[in-house]
């Protein structure tokens, strides 16, 4: 199994940045590719990035693209996604996932987050 661990959320003001962490424990990530989802009140659960483990082939959601940079330090165990220019649509709870498949599909990860709290004031 696999255990995920968010954490660095907070309340920042538009434009700020905030990097969230998502450290690992369990089996190893070695072949998993692992990611990023949000989800704000009263909407569905959506993609936000992704990577492999192994640091190949990341991919982020378009609307992020460009602010938002994901990266791991393996050594550490841990996930990152560098969250810049923020605004206040990215406000939501944010989880990390870990998944077997070679991609996401859709929400759907073979892990999870309890998630962290991101909130961007305007």
């Amino acid at each position: 199994q696999v255990h995920l661990v968010e954490s660095g959320g907070g309340l920042v003001q538009a434009g700020d940045s905030l990097r969230l962490s998502c450290a690992a424990s369990g089996r190893t990530l070695s072949t998993y590719r692992v990611g990023w989802f949000r989800q704000a009140p009263g909407k569905a659960r959506e993609f936000v990035a992704a990577i492999n483990w192994s640091g190949s082939n990341p991919y982020y959601k378009p609307s992020v693209a460009g602010r938002f940079t994901i990266s791991k330090d393996s050594a550490k165990n841990t996930l990152y996604l560098q969250m810049n220019s923020l605004k206040p649509d990215d406000t939501a709870v944010y989880y990390c996932a870990a998944t077997r498949t070679t991609q996401f599909m859709g929400v759907k990860a073979d892990y999870w987050g309890q998630g962290t709290q991101v909130t961007v004031s305007s």
